[in-house]
């Protein structure tokens, strides 16, 4: 582990406080010039340097014809040039005294050839003028906190508590738009590309060091420095939660992968093992990848896997049921105390037995605060599953009828569903013990957003969120060892 976050290879890279930028114009459609903008927009508060052979300004911004004619060194360059000149401006930015150096143009090993070639040739001068570079072929890097984004994507959702590295780098900016339906964000999100001197090793020690970063996402098409990836995994997954997505392991992924960044897979067990060593949580999809993140990252740890589930809807706790079977969860009966204590409140066409079965409930407020405060307080329990469907409308119809208008009606129902997510909020940091929430509803609801903001993960499904709660269980597991 890093004793300074400072002293990680990756830190100007994220944290830069001036930047050179090659590839930028004065044309709106070309791939540089949209990374240039993404820069500024986002808020960058350092300097920005566009450099172009022909241009006086780039983007309202002045520009400079080399590197070396800059005003100061940056402590970081971007280059989206075509391929054969970025040895030459590799060359210029070691002259200059700049040490690192985001690659973004493609064409080097993943394509064999004089592509191999060139990569060599930015390896070498890399090495005369002890530089370190992200890439080729890669997309950059994201910092939120820092204002920073050099990708082609604007990032145009919040902050978050999710560090990702991949080796993918449009798979890290379509991530954008999916977090944010959530109400997610990456802490810092960095993509390798063919990782010809910054690799994923790197990233996970960055990652590890992170203040903002709770849980560390990976998208994996093959490991190069497989010693050092398992020594640092596992040093750092007690601490910190670890979840990958390895893409290489059949042989379509393998081809895939070679293609598309240079790298060699490896078969799907090899990885199953690797994962299991060092305590890295295995996601088998992009949407376990961030489901598992979300839930590691925003719930306390599960003790146990013993777990109940609480809905008001048969379907939805059958499922969810089953798929806590799947990954291993227990749904253990509910002891007579708590049995009596939720008599009250569960009507007789109810089932109080493991799923909690409501089906209807006098006070609907109750389902909110009173019924899952018995249920996380059973010390059989670690873990809570919860349907949420708030009936809106039904809310709506009863205000209605006493006579309110309809902007009281607004006002009043969002008040009442704003109440309610700060109690569930407040009893889920109470208790301890984790609360997932499932529904199929999404962020278009209110009380599914306001939930969400308030730190309780609410997946799309039973499935999701039974399986989450695996992931919780598993990385238990995996702490104890």
């Amino acid at each position: 582990m890093l004793e300074s976050i400072e002293k990680s290879p990756l830190h100007p890279f994220l944290n830069p406080r001036s930047i050179a930028f090659y590839g930028a114009s004065n044309s709106f459609s070309a791939m540089g010039t949209t990374q240039f903008r993404n820069i500024y927009e986002l808020g960058f508060q350092g300097d920005l340097y566009p450099i172009h052979p022909k241009l006086d300004q780039v983007q309202g911004k002045k520009a400079y014809k080399s590197v070396l004619d800059l005003p100061q060194v940056p402590e970081l360059a971007v280059m989206v040039l075509p391929t054969r000149v970025v040895p030459e401006a590799m060359e210029e930015c070691g002259q200059k005294g700049i040490r690192n150096v985001i690659i973004v143009s493609g064409g080097f090993k993943e394509v064999g050839g004089k592509g191999a070639d060139l990569q060599a040739r930015i390896e070498a001068i890399a090495e005369k003028h002890r530089m370190r570079f992200l890439g080729p072929n890669c997309i950059g890097v994201v910092n939120p906190y820092h204002k920073l984004n050099t990708t082609f994507f604007p990032y145009d959702t919040c902050p978050g508590f999710i560090g990702m590295a991949s080796q993918s780098g449009s798979f890290v900016t379509q991530m954008f738009d999916y977090l944010a339906k959530f109400g997610l964000g990456f802490s810092s999100a960095i993509s390798v590309g063919n990782e010809a001197n910054i690799d994923i090793v790197d990233c996970l020690e960055y990652l590890a060091a992170c203040p903002h970063t709770k849980v560390i996402a990976l998208y994996i098409e093959a490991i190069r420095r497989g010693r050092e990836f398992l020594d640092k995994a596992r040093s750092i997954a007690p601490h910190k939660p670890i979840v990958a997505l390895y893409v290489g392991g059949s042989k379509a992924g393998r081809r895939a992968g070679f293609s598309h960044t240079g790298a060699m897979a490896g078969p799907d067990r090899l990885y199953d093992g690797v994962f299991r060593q060092s305590g890295i949580i295995r996601a088998r999809s992009i949407e376990e990848l961030f489901d598992f993140s979300w839930a590691l990252g925003a719930c306390p740890p599960l003790k146990g896997n013993r777990v109940v589930i609480q809905t008001h809807s048969g379907g939805p706790g059958a499922a969810a049921a089953d798929a806590c079977g799947r990954v291993g969860l227990e749904l253990p009966p509910l002891s007579p105390g708590a049995r009596e204590k939720l008599g009250p409140y569960v009507p007789h066409t109810g089932s109080i037995n493991n799923p909690v079965d409501l089906t209807f409930t006098k006070n609907p407020l109750d389902y909110f605060h009173t019924i899952p405060k018995v249920l996380l307080e059973e010390e059989e329990i670690d873990g809570l599953l919860v349907y949420f469907l708030v009936p809106t409308q039904t809310v709506r119809r009863v205000l209605q009828s006493m006579g309110m208008d309809e902007s009281q009606v607004k006002e009043q129902s969002r008040k009442i569903i704003e109440q309610q997510s700060v109690a569930v909020s407040a009893l889920a940091r109470k208790c301890g013990k984790p609360l997932i929430g499932f529904s199929l509803r999404t962020r278009d609801d209110f009380f599914i957003a306001r939930l969400q903001d308030k730190g309780i993960p609410v997946l799309g499904s039973p499935e999701r969120g039974a399986r989450a709660m695996g992931a919780l269980a598993q990385y238990a597991r995996c702490s104890a060892h």
